[in-house]
Formats: structure tokens, sequence, C-alpha cells
């Protein structure tokens, strides 16, 4: 089994120790930002070693198993069989963890969900997505923050925008950037015809305090207003409301989630400096790919995949040419199976 790369296992087994040695200083926890930064590490590189461990057992141990196992012994075959087949699903999940080594991969995922142009229709479309990314993080067992949302008119979501925190969550939600592209009969038209939604999904890491981002107060505008979500579980409605306009930019971030002006302010700042972050870094992106011709990066605008429920069911997501039948599932937040074909389709780009 090879072991190079971010299962480089010396490598990261002092990384391991110099973690547990810096955290077990006396007074780290006064420095809570810098402490929790540390021990997201450590739990990072520990779900990554401790399954390679496991599997480089469950690997020798077959090994050792099959040079005594007789071939009439039915009954030690079997067993040897459901090792392997354990071996086998284990690599799995590990050649998809293999794909996750971005320097940003680790990081939560800041998500932000616009309607497209179709009223009602899209903004129904919107709070589907939404939800689908929920459910999607409720299995996973990773926290949500939802800071900002507009409702539409009548029914569904203008626009959203929340947090997503957990072990790779930026990894595996930075295959959603893009246009979806819904197809359905529409609830809301009286003569049950077929319509065609769009919504847009952007996806920025949630940066850690390891990358500094500078910004000048004096290029922020920063404006109160009274928060007009639209409550329930997800959204906690306030009279402190904070929007943030960086002016060179035209960068707007908006929180709404404490009762806490303060506290809204400090979220939206943090997500300013993240979508700084993203923008300095796509720069850099297009410049480097300015050198490889006949190459396209996956932007903003491009629509990634449909969702049709009628006149069949069929999710398909267009980079990768993956697609299911079980729409209904994929809605529900069964999307593990798109995220990896996603990131070995870009891993082989």
């Amino acid at each position: 089994m090879n072991s190079g790369g971010i299962f480089d296992l010396a490598r990261n087994r002092k990384k391991i120790e110099d973690l547990e040695k810096e955290l077990n200083e006396p007074g780290i926890w006064k420095n809570q930002e810098k402490a929790n930064n540390l021990s997201g590490q450590l739990q990072a590189l520990r779900s990554i070693i401790g399954p390679y461990n496991k599997i480089k057992e469950q690997f020798d141990s077959v090994n050792e198993l099959a040079e005594i196992v007789e071939p009439d012994d039915d009954g030690s075959i079997r067993s040897l069989n459901d090792e392997i087949e354990d071996i086998r699903v284990g690599l799995k999940k590990l050649e998809f963890k293999s794909l996750l080594g971005g320097r940003l991969d680790r990081c939560g995922a800041i998500l932000s969900i616009n309607a497209g142009a179709g009223g009602t229709e899209s903004c129904d479309w919107a709070s589907m997505i939404l939800r689908m990314y929920l459910r999607w993080a409720e299995e996973h067992k990773h926290q949500v923050d939802v800071l900002d949302q507009l409702s539409g008119e009548e029914a569904g979501l203008k626009n959203a925008t929340f947090i997503i925190r957990g072990d790779f969550a930026y990894g595996y939600l930075r295959s959603e950037i893009g246009v979806h592209r819904l197809v359905r009969v529409s609830p809301f038209d009286s003569n049950k015809r077929r319509h065609t939604s769009f919504a847009s999904v952007d996806v920025i890491p949630e940066i850690d305090s390891g990358i500094k981002v500078d910004i000048n107060e004096s290029d922020l505008r920063i404006d109160t207003y009274r928060s007009s979500g639209a409550g329930g579980q997800h959204v906690n409605v306030t009279d402190s409301a904070v929007r943030i306009t960086h002016v060179p930019t035209g960068i707007v971030v908006q929180c709404q989630k404490e009762r806490s002006q303060h506290k809204n302010k400090a979220t939206a700042m943090k997500v300013l400096k993240a979508r700084l972050y993203d923008r300095e870094k796509k720069k850099q992106e297009a410049e480097t790919m300015k050198s490889y011709d006949g190459k396209k990066r996956i932007e903003w605008g491009s629509q990634i995949r449909s969702y049709v429920l009628h006149p069949y069911k069929m999710v398909k997501d267009h980079r990768t040419g993956s697609e299911t039948s079980s729409a209904e599932r994929v809605l529900d937040g069964e999307l593990d199976d798109f995220m990896e074909a996603y990131l070995k389709w870009s891993a082989r780009k």
C-alpha cells in the first residue's frame, strides 16, 4: 500500500506529535481562536491517519490468513472474502479523501444561493436547493449556521447565505459552484405546465486565522437594518442586522443571525475576508490558466447540473456526465456520488 501524499505516515505522525505538544502548552486556550485552529488541524490529521492504519492492519491480517487457509475450508474462505470486501470499501473511501488534499479543503464552506429569473418558480427552486444542502450537512453531522436569507414574495427564497462546518466541508462542496437547473410541472401553475427554473450556488472556504487578509476600514460602508428573515428553526429574527459593503470591489455581505449587532458585524467581516481571499485566488488562477490553450474553468455562471422531475426523473452533472434516476434522493441530500465524480474529473483535468 502506498503511503505517499496526504497519507505520508512519517510526516503526518510528526505533525500530530507537534500539534499535541503545542495544545498541551500552559495557557494555549487563552487564545481561543488559535487553540481551535490547532485542534481542528489535529482532528483532520487523525481522521486521515486513523482509517489508513485500520486498513493497513486489515491488509496485513488478510495476507497472513491467506497463507494458512485451506482450499476446502469454506468458513475461513468466506471470512477472508468478507475482510477483502471491507478493505475494498475502506480503500474507496480513502481514495476519495486523497482527492481532498488542497490547502483549503479542510475548511468550512460559505454557501450563497440566489434564485434566477422566473419569480416564484425560481424562488421555490432556491429553497429546495437550500433544503438539499441542509439535509446533506445533517447526514454528515456537520454544523450549519444560516447567516442571512431573503424570502420570495409568494414562496421560497430569493437568496440565502449560510456556513457548513465539518471535516472537509469545503473540499466536498466546492463541487457545487455554478448554476443548477430544474425541470418540473409547476405546483404554482393551474394549467400544470412544465417549467424550467434556475438558481446559482457559490461556495467559498471559511478561511482560518492562519490566513491573513488586510482590509482598510476606510474602504468599508457599514449599514444596520431590521432583520427581515423568515424566522423558524434556521433563522433568528433580530433588530440588529449588519450589511458591509467593500467599496473598492463592490462586494456586499450581511448577517442577521445574532441578536447582537457586534456579533453580526464580526460574522459579516469574516465572510467579507473569505470573499476577498477567494477573489484574489481566482484572479491568480485566471492568470495561470492563460498559458493553457483550450482549457476552461468552471465559473460562477456555468450550468453544472440539471434536475428533471418531468416527464421522466433524472439528475445529470454536465461536467462529469454522472447521472441518476433517483432524483428524490438527490434532493434529499444524497450528493456524495456527484461530489466524488467531480473530484475525480477535476483531478484528471
